[in-house]
């Protein structure tokens, strides 16, 4: 199996170059001054399989993304946070990209436990596969793990963004992550792009057909950076076709800082650099 080092050497080279290209070019490839909307494609961690072809996708079409980060495991045996992806993390954040928190062990919310206690469970780690009752100081420290390793890492901080793995959320875990910095960041019912359904039953071409058809002005997009189950993998089909049809109705991209809901919060909640 090529180790995840062998993959990612093309990444360090380009980086430079790749970041250059993105300090020149309009968004999405479309002159700034005749966007007609904009999209803000994001993408949650997960197997892994599509990683380097989305970097690659995305730099040679100007792109910049917003990326969340759990400390998953790949297909290759590792997990997404581990010393052996720091290159690729290094050049996502040497194009722009922004970066946001999904729990360091993809922790899923289930439900509330009690005044002030919360259940969670954790798909990885320690306590993978338990359930376990958090308070604020505990779901806080594990939003901050998965900024504080990609921080070490790349030597960036991460925004003050975060996502709940599955969408799945309440107002006191919501509150919760405001007041440590994070403001919940979820997608548009078209922006979901549909890469983890079963592909035997939602073709890639069916998939891209609905977004260039429904996505919308300011709408937030989601999907991953690869996905065990689906068998027909989404990313090599439907990305690049989604990027150009978009364009070609006047799209430009951005990321996350740029979105009218959160710029307010970013001003107020600056990175620690």
């Amino acid at each position: 199996m090529q180790s995840v080092l062998t993959m990612l050497r093309p990444v360090a080279a380009a980086a430079a170059l790749g970041a250059c290209a993105f300090a020149v070019a309009a968004p999405g490839g479309v002159n700034a001054g005749a966007c007609k909307g904009t999209v803000y494609l994001t993408f949650d961690t997960g197997s892994m399989s599509q990683a380097q072809l989305i970097a690659d996708t995305l730099r040679r079409h100007h792109v910049q993304a917003t990326f969340f980060l759990a400390n998953e495991q790949t297909i290759h045996g590792d997990s997404t946070l581990d010393d052996g992806w720091a290159p690729y993390w290094k050049s996502l954040a040497a194009d722009g990209h922004a970066f946001g928190t999904h729990t360091f062990d993809h922790v899923y919310y289930k439900g509330e436990a009690g005044p002030g206690k919360v259940r969670f469970r954790p798909q990885f780690g320690a306590q993978g596969g338990r359930n376990v009752v958090w308070g604020e100081p505990e779901f806080c420290a594990e939003l901050k793990r998965s900024a504080d390793r990609f921080h070490a890492m790349t030597g960036q901080p991460m925004d003050p963004l975060w996502r709940a793995p599955g969408g799945h959320l309440s107002a006191v875990t919501e509150g919760w992550a405001k007041q440590c910095g994070f403001a919940h960041v979820a997608w548009a019912p078209a922006g979901f792009l549909g890469d983890e359904l079963p592909s035997e039953r939602y073709p890639n071409a069916m998939l891209l057909d609905k977004a260039l058809a429904n996505l919308r002005d300011g709408d937030i997009t989601m999907a991953h950076l690869g996905i065990w189950s689906r068998k027909d993998p989404w990313a090599p089909a439907d990305l690049e076709p989604l990027i150009t049809g978009l364009e070609r109705k006047g799209f430009c991209f951005a990321t996350l800082r740029d979105h009218p809901q959160y710029k307010a919060w970013f001003a107020a909640h600056p990175p620690a650099r």
